[in-house]
């Protein structure tokens, strides 16, 4: 559904007609004066007279209609395409979760198309509305300031997810019994899948940012490069710190693995010394459980006491020795 539309000349809101030609005609008519209109998951039916009235693409309007696709800048005859992915990360649940915006600008028009509840752009219609002297440079402050906001605030989560990293990595590294009995290979992989998805975001944007931060882009205001070279910058300094977060979450599984298995070590050591010493009593009371005639120590009177005794002192000389390897 339309959730907004607006003629702005000027770099400032006026009212214009319902009819989305007649908009668009006015708009033109003046030559300093464009049409933005914005719309939230649109059906089929409602999408196609706003692609046949601005002209837009058929395999661009498929693309904005099906969504579940990858950032990425399309230029066409009569049109710009650009699909962006805003993303949320729910601290709760440990998410990431990434929605669509894809942008038609052309001659005199915007139109945004939003899929999901992550990007509203009520906010950034509101922002560039205060500033008319950027918006007066037409469809182009518009592209810009959409994703300058969306990288923005692909910082923001990226902090998020560095703060959440470090209590991760405390926990894993916690000295054993002090933490809960959750397995940590199993948050750290699931954590690993939230950057995935981040990533997933940031990463193929790069692209369509250098492109529209150099020259010869149709339908972007000659002026925006150095606009845009700032979110591209910007962008870079995110992909950057997804790259740190996944390599260092690799270190960290691969780490914990090789805890795990020191751990393990540590354990069958301490079984095979505590076997070791009921192995010893086992013996000698073996022996002496034989029944055999001819055992002459078995008619003595100490001879129960002294193979206690035996037993106990070559339990004790092992615990000792064990002890000192740090067996036990």
């Amino acid at each position: 559904m339309i959730v907004d539309s607006a003629i702005y000349r000027d770099g400032r809101r006026t009212d214009g007609p319902a009819d989305l030609s007649h908009a668009l005609d006015e708009a033109r008519a003046t030559g300093d004066a464009f049409l933005w209109i914005g719309l939230h998951e649109p059906t089929e039916k409602e999408f196609a007279l706003v692609s046949s009235e601005f002209g837009l693409h058929p395999l661009a309007v498929e693309d904005a209609l099906r969504a579940h696709q990858r950032p990425k800048l399309e230029v066409y005859d009569d049109s710009l395409f650009v699909v962006i992915k805003p993303v949320v990360y729910e601290p709760e649940s440990d998410t990431v979760s990434a929605d669509e915006l894809m942008v038609f600008i052309g001659d005199s028009f915007v139109v945004t198309v939003r899929h999901g509840e992550s990007a509203p752009l009520a906010a950034v219609r509101r922002r560039l509305e205060s500033e008319p002297e950027v918006l007066k440079h037409g469809p182009t402050a518009v592209l810009y300031a959409v994703s300058d906001a969306i990288v923005d605030h692909y910082i923001d989560v990226a902090a998020e997810l560095q703060v959440d990293l470090e209590e991760l990595e405390t926990q894993v590294f916690a000295p054993s019994g002090t933490v809960d009995a959750s397995n940590p290979a199993a948050r750290i992989y699931t954590f690993k899948r939230q950057v995935l998805e981040f990533r997933r975001a940031t990463g193929p944007l790069t692209s369509p940012m250098n492109r529209l931060a150099s020259a010869g882009v149709p339908f972007v205001h000659e002026h925006a490069q150095p606009f845009f070279r700032d979110v591209s910058d910007h962008l870079t300094r995110v992909n950057e710190q997804v790259e740190g977060l996944d390599r260092l979450l690799s270190d960290i599984l691969s780490a914990h693995l090789a805890q795990m298995g020191v751990r393990q070590n540590d354990d069958m050591r301490k079984i095979s010394a505590w076997a070791a010493m009921a192995a010893v009593p086992t013996m000698v009371a073996g022996v002496y459980g034989m029944n055999f005639d001819h055992m002459p120590e078995l008619h003595w009177v100490w001879t129960y006491p002294a193979v206690v005794v035996l037993m106990a002192g070559a339990v004790f000389g092992l615990h000792r020795l064990f002890k000192r390897r740090g067996w036990l």
